[in-house]
């Protein structure tokens, strides 16, 4: 497979993405998430991108026994900060909040580490902005974790450009991961939560001209873009998913018809909707590891394949016209 360089990691063109290994989504098992990161070794794939709030904690802690016995060499991990959960009186459940003092940096790292199972981070990011703490106090905290040992680079998620600056001016920053797919190019919001970038005109050149490597979420659009999407009913209120606006009611209904128009344009060039998705921003030079969920072997696989298979730039182009005549965000 080939491979996207950031700084000095040699990653794969396809991730594994391991929000769904948190059990927050539908029929994703344990058992089968660590299978399916075993398989993604074996066929290549070595960079994984996990979260502490990704099922509070679970996702790490699936992660971390999957990884017992490999050879740390052979994976790059990636996980995040800045969104720390605790049990809240107030609301009766664990919640989370947007923390990015050099305290919680201090505490959630540590946190972390002891879930992997890991004495080091590959790719420590901070997940979402936090309004009321100084930028350079985080990127103080993190300077102070790389000369510990504790993590190689930082990234962030979901920065303006603005705060992505100001943070350079404190430590390196190696990659910049938000919202981006064939159908999600400019979003502006994620599961109603606005977003400060716009992902293709402006986060893209930035990362060129810095040397950093834009790390695509939702590269499938949280499964929309497989092709299999109905109507209605394609997932439970237990999944996360079913926060996405995007995904559910009268919203969901022109990215459906989208999708669909996709879908009979992959069959009618006789390749996959899926495959065409994830080619589509492996050949984008400043996007470094597609990070696409997989739940079982299958989907590792299949992930894989799409990954080694280029597809011709004509059909690519293609799709890319057919998103927008439907001028969807």
């Amino acid at each position: 497979m080939d491979k996207k360089i950031i700084k000095d990691l040699h990653a794969s063109s396809m991730g594994f993405g391991c929000w769904a290994m948190g059990g927050t989504w539908n029929n994703v098992r344990d058992k089968e998430s660590i299978a399916a990161v075993h398989r993604a070794i074996d066929v290549g794939i070595n960079f994984f991108d996990t979260a502490p709030v990704y099922g509070k904690g679970h996702s790490e802690t699936v992660l971390g026994k999957a990884l017992k016995g490999v050879e740390r060499d052979n994976v790059i991990v990636a996980t995040k900060c800045g969104l720390p959960f605790a049990y809240s009186p107030e609301h009766g459940r664990v919640k989370s909040r947007h923390d990015l003092t050099k305290e919680s940096i201090f505490a959630e790292v540590d946190d972390s580490l002891s879930r992997l199972g890991l004495e080091h981070i590959d790719l420590y990011q901070l997940h979402w902005p936090d309004p009321n703490t100084p930028i350079a106090e985080t990127g103080e905290a993190l300077r102070e974790l790389q000369l510990q040992g504790k993590i190689r680079h930082v990234g962030v998620s979901n920065f303006s450009i603005e705060m992505t600056r100001e943070l350079m001016k404190v430590v390196d920053v190696a990659t910049y991961q938000g919202l981006y797919n064939l159908i999600e190019q400019n979003p502006d919001h994620y599961h109603n939560i606005p977003l400060e970038y716009r992902a293709r005109s402006e986060v893209l050149p930035f990362c060129l001209e810095n040397d950093m490597k834009y790390l695509p979420y939702s590269p499938l659009m949280q499964g929309l873009l497989t092709g299999t999407f109905s109507a209605s009913d394609n997932f439970d209120s237990n999944d996360d998913r079913a926060a996405n606006p995007k995904l559910n009611g009268d919203a969901f209904k022109p990215y459906l018809a989208c999708a669909n128009e996709l879908s009979s344009f992959a069959k009618h060039v006789g390749v996959d909707l899926t495959h065409i998705a994830i080619q589509w921003l492996i050949n984008q030079q400043e996007v470094g590891p597609v990070i696409a969920g997989a739940y079982d072997t299958d989907h590792v696989e299949q992930n894989a394949r799409y990954a080694a298979t280029q597809i011709d730039i004509d059909v690519l182009k293609e799709a890319e016209s057919i998103v927008a005549r439907w001028e969807l965000t």
